[in-house]
C-alpha cells in the first residue's frame, strides 16, 4: 500500500506506541480495579449499596428514575460521537485546506495529503469505537431496569418468602457495574482522541500527548480527590 510506503518510521512507531499504551492502560485499570482502590472499584460498592436498598424499596420509582438519568449520559455521548464522526467525514473533503492550514504552523512536521487523510481515519475508528461502547453501555443500562422490574416486592424479602435478596442485589449491581465500566471505556476512548491529535503536528508531539492523556487518565482514577472522598 502507498500509505506504507509514505509514512515514515518515526509515525509508525508513535501510533503502534499509542495503541500499545491504550491497551495497555485500559487492561491496567480493569485489573486495579479488581484488586486494589480505584474510582469504579469504590462505586462499585455503592452500587452494591443502592441495590441492596432497591430491595427493599417498594415502589421502586426512584430506583427506575436513577437508572434513567444514568443512561442518559452514554445517550449524549452516542449523539455527540454521530456528530463528530460526521464533522471528520466533512473534513476529508477538505483535507487540502486542513493540511494547509496545519502546515502554518511553526513546530508541525509536513507531511503529504494522503498521510493526512490516513491520520483523520485513525481518528475516525477511535470514534466509532467509542460510539459502539457508548451505545452498549446504554443497553446494559436497560438490562438493569429490567432486572430491577424484575424484582420480587420487597414484602416478599421482608417475609422471607423469598430468601435470595443477596443474589438479587449482587446480579443487579454487577450489571450497573458492566454498564459504569463499558462507559468508561468509551470515555476513555474521548481522551485518547485528544492524544491523536498530536499525531497532526509531529510523531514527538504524539508520544508526549499519549503519556499526557495517560498521565491524566491514572491521577483521575487512582489518585484523585474524588476518590478519597468516595473511600471515606
Amino acid at each position: 500500500m502507498k500509505i506504507i510506503q509514505l509514512l515514515p518510521w518515526a509515525d509508525w512507531f508513535a501510533l503502534g506506541f499509542f495503541v500499545l499504551v491504550w491497551m495497555g492502560y485500559a487492561a491496567f485499570a480493569k485489573y486495579s480495579s479488581e484488586h486494589h482502590h480505584s474510582i469504579l472499584a469504590m462505586t462499585n460498592r455503592y452500587r452494591h449499596l443502592w441495590m441492596l436498598q432497591t430491595t427493599a424499596r417498594d415502589p421502586r420509582m426512584l430506583d427506575g428514575i436513577i437508572t434513567q438519568t444514568l443512561s442518559a449520559t452514554p445517550a449524549f455521548f452516542c449523539s455527540t460521537t454521530i456528530l463528530i464522526l460526521g464533522g471528520l467525514f466533512a473534513l476529508l473533503g477538505t483535507t487540502d485546506k486542513a493540511a494547509e492550514l496545519v502546515r502554518e504552523i511553526p513546530f508541525a512536521v509536513q507531511t503529504p495529503i494522503l498521510v493526512f487523510e490516513f491520520k483523520i481515519l485513525v481518528l475516525v475508528v477511535i470514534f466509532v469505537y467509542s460510539f459502539f461502547r457508548f451505545s452498549w453501555s446504554m443497553r446494559q443500562y436497560t438490562f438493569v431496569a429490567l432486572l430491577i422490574g424484575a424484582m420480587p416486592p420487597a414484602e416478599s424479602f421482608q417475609s422471607g418468602e423469598v430468601t435470595d435478596r443477596q443474589h438479587y442485589a449482587d446480579r443487579a449491581a454487577a450489571m450497573t457495574g458492566l454498564a459504569a465500566e463499558t462507559f468508561n471505556g468509551g470515555l476513555r476512548a474521548y481522551y485518547f482522541s485528544f492524544a491523536a491529535l498530536g499525531w497532526f503536528f509531529s510523531p514527538v508531539m504524539f508520544l508526549l500527548t499519549t503519556l499526557l492523556v495517560t498521565g491524566v487518565l491514572y491521577t483521575r482514577e487512582f489518585k484523585s480527590e474524588v476518590l478519597t472522598l468516595l473511600e471515606q
